[in-house]
């Protein structure tokens, strides 16, 4: 089964068998799976807040760092791809208890390159929370 169908598998489902102890903590729900295209559902807990209340913005590019990985897993390559750097971009704020959604797309992917683009939106997708970037690396195996 390639590595697509595995995330597709999950779809309306937690991630519960991803092999990042890190993803499985974070504990996303699967909403949609494509080629370079990710959409995962988060519960916002307590221990992701930070000293007023709001989502902590290390919490959020966890979150984007992490499901940017597993766009990357999306592509079915044969090499690892590593984040080089990411750049991230605060909108507004999340409490303890709501859903967000993390979007991700593949904005350039070059031989050994890759440029992807991750949102974090409130439930409905009316308020943006965040939107990050990433470039990553192809490391031959």
């Amino acid at each position: 089964m390639d590595k697509l169908a595995i995330l597709q598998s999950y779809i309306g489902k937690e991630f519960s068998e991803s092999p990042s102890p890190f993803m499985r903590w974070l504990n996303p729900i699967v909403i949609s799976a494509e080629e370079g295209q990710i959409e995962f559902q988060y519960t916002v807990r307590e221990e992701w807040l930070n000293p007023m209340g709001n989502l902590h913005g290390g919490v959020s590019a966890a979150i984007m760092d992490d499901v940017i990985g597993v766009t990357m897993f999306s592509l079915n390559e044969k090499s690892f791809i590593t984040t080089i750097n990411n750049s991230i971009d605060y909108f507004s704020t999340a409490k303890e208890g709501d859903l967000i959604i993390a979007e991700t797309k593949v904005i350039k992917r070059g031989k050994q390159f890759v440029n992807a683009q991750c949102e974090i939106w409130n439930a409905d997708k009316s308020r943006l929370i965040a939107r990050g970037t990433s470039n990553l690396f192809k490391i031959n195996s």
